[in-house]
């Protein structure tokens, strides 16, 4: 997670695109009742951040870019309808990281989904045009 954080933080940085947060912050996704969903890590643009005047403990909505990293204790369930609130709450994309299968599911929608292997390039899309994550890299320093 450290690694795909820190390429995304340099990116969005680099170009003013918006914030990027780790797993300390909490999106609200969906009302009555109230469910809130932590990610690994996130991406918000300056658009979305400035119709947030202040927030108590959570942002009122999903980021626009969700990044989870699955470990052993998650469940397919859990992880399908994680992705689902997301993008009922309205976020653009989802991108899923597999260590143990070395993948990374892109979702950009719940109906069109990417699996990129680990001598792939992830690209932002429509959320990060011009990002590029060489997940050989990603894999080689996962392995360190």
């Amino acid at each position: 997670t450290a690694e795909i954080t820190a390429e995304l933080i340099m990116f969005v940085r680099a170009r003013n695109l918006g914030r990027v947060f780790g797993a300390e912050t909490g999106f609200l996704v969906e009302r009555d009742p109230d469910t809130v969903l932590g990610v690994d890590a996130a991406f918000v643009s300056h658009e979305r951040l400035a119709i947030v005047e202040s927030f108590d403990k959570f942002f009122p909505f999903a980021p626009d870019l969700a990044i989870e990293v699955l470990s052993p204790g998650n469940t397919v369930d859990e992880i399908d309808e994680k992705i689902a609130l997301y993008f009922a709450a309205g976020s653009l994309a989802v991108w899923i990281f597999n260590p143990k299968r070395r993948i990374v599911m892109v979702y950009h929608s719940l109906r069109d989904l990417q699996i990129l292997g680990e001598t792939d390039t992830l690209d932002g899309g429509r959320v990060l045009p011009g990002f590029r994550l060489d997940l050989a890299k990603l894999s080689a320093a996962s392995n360190r």
